[in-house]
């Protein structure tokens, strides 16, 4: 059997609510080994997490993925002895190929302060072992490029030498529910993933133009499984032409044709709030990375706002595209995303990119006071200059 070591990050600082959060982080890990078809065992000894399996490679592939874990290492168990904790070092040493032509650092963490050295004096004796055995170089910076790190329990010491990263974050389930407008682009599928990291549960809302669109956010939303563990993500598909065909085509009797994108987001918004209240979900989240597009301007994301009755959610605001590509590879979603290209067939040739709320306002008026059987170039007739 392997033993693994499992880091976790902010969950430190929640004071009187580490314990919630220790137990959903450690149902979690137990649900991702089961669900990866790993035999483990994990437990807690006082701040650390342990996972014990004789399958390590794949616990740790796994494991990566779970949020709430920063990092984590393989480790090797020796009775907390000097010359037992010495010989495993060396021998780690041999297995990570130091040489002359490289630089290390010792990191010693002593939980029982009973050992008769302390941390200090037990990195000074290794590391001067492992210098005069290898010929590496100590470097106390953390550009050391191998880090041997030491862990004094009673009865027992733990040694590694590997760093593995994980996501980070909260343990899912530990932050709420949130309805996440989903798109086939790049960027919807990162900031549910962020969203996914701060410990939300998922609900993905998709509006579809057909068969194509549909198939192509099913397989990015299997790629987001990859860090669920438990129940998955199951995304609700709307048909894009049922839910938003109706109030277009009044928008276009008003001449409000630039209006287009930002009544079709309010008008998702509002579906996604209606979904949210029915599914006890908290807040809506969007991909919108301000000023990416014409919809995504500052006066144009308030008036998207407007009059939504829940929180909207953009993690994707202050990044780049650049950034965002770059975590979409990192995390499984870009190639799917990428996969084939949707066009909205409602685009329009101008859109809009500085409305405003009091214009808003006055087009809804407009086509408030029409009456149902009002021609359409009767409607035209009172287009006013605030609806451009």
């Amino acid at each position: 059997m392997g033993l693994i070591l499992l880091r976790y990050g902010e969950i430190a600082l929640k004071g009187r609510n580490r314990t919630y959060f220790y137990r959903k982080l450690r149902h979690n890990l137990r649900q991702c080994l089961q669900q990866n078809g790993i035999e483990g065992k994990v437990w807690q000894a006082g701040q650390r997490i342990y996972l014990e399996t004789g399958q390590v490679a794949e616990a740790i592939e796994a494991a990566q993925r779970v949020f709430g874990i920063v990092s984590l290492s393989p480790v090797q168990v020796v009775p907390a002895d000097m010359d037992a904790i010495s010989e495993e070092v060396l021998a780690l040493s041999r297995r990570v190929g130091l040489d002359p032509s490289q630089t290390f650092r010792v990191k010693v963490r002593r939980p029982d302060k009973s050992f008769p050295l302390n941390s200090l004096e037990v990195a000074r004796q290794v590391g001067a072992a492992i210098a005069t055995t290898t010929g590496a170089r100590v470097d106390l910076s953390r550009d050391a490029q191998v880090t041997v790190g030491i862990e004094i329990h009673p009865e027992q010491a733990m040694i590694f030498g590997e760093r593995i990263p994980g996501p980070g974050g909260l343990p899912l389930g530990s932050g709420g529910r949130v309805v996440s407008l989903i798109s086939s682009g790049i960027d919807s599928p990162v900031a549910t993933w962020l969203m996914m990291k701060r410990g939300c549960s998922v609900i993905p809302l998709h509006f579809s133009t057909g068969p194509a669109q549909t198939q192509q956010v099913e397989a990015i939303v299997s790629a987001l499984n990859h860090y669920v563990h438990g129940r998955k993500l199951e995304p609700i598909i709307l048909s894009h032409h049922e839910v938003l065909t109706p109030m277009l085509e009044r928008l276009q009797e008003h001449r409000g044709e630039r209006w287009a994108c930002l009544f079709c987001k309010r008008a998702m918004l509002a579906k996604a709030a209606e979904l949210a209240e029915g599914m006890g979900a908290g807040a809506i989240v969007t991909g919108d990375s301000l000023g990416q597009v014409a919809s995504q301007t500052l006066s144009n994301l308030e008036v998207i706002s407007y009059g939504i009755q829940k929180p909207i959610l953009r993690p994707l605001i202050g990044m780049d595209k650049t950034e965002i590509m770059a975590l979409a590879r990192r995390i499984g979603t870009f190639e799917p995303s990428i996969d084939s290209s949707h066009t909205c067939p409602f685009l329009p040739d101008h859109p809009l990119t500085q409305a405003s709320v009091p214009k808003l306002r006055a087009l809804l008026a407009q086509m408030e006071k029409a009456k149902p059987d009002e021609a359409p170039g009767a409607a035209g007739r009172q287009r006013s200059e605030d609806n451009g």
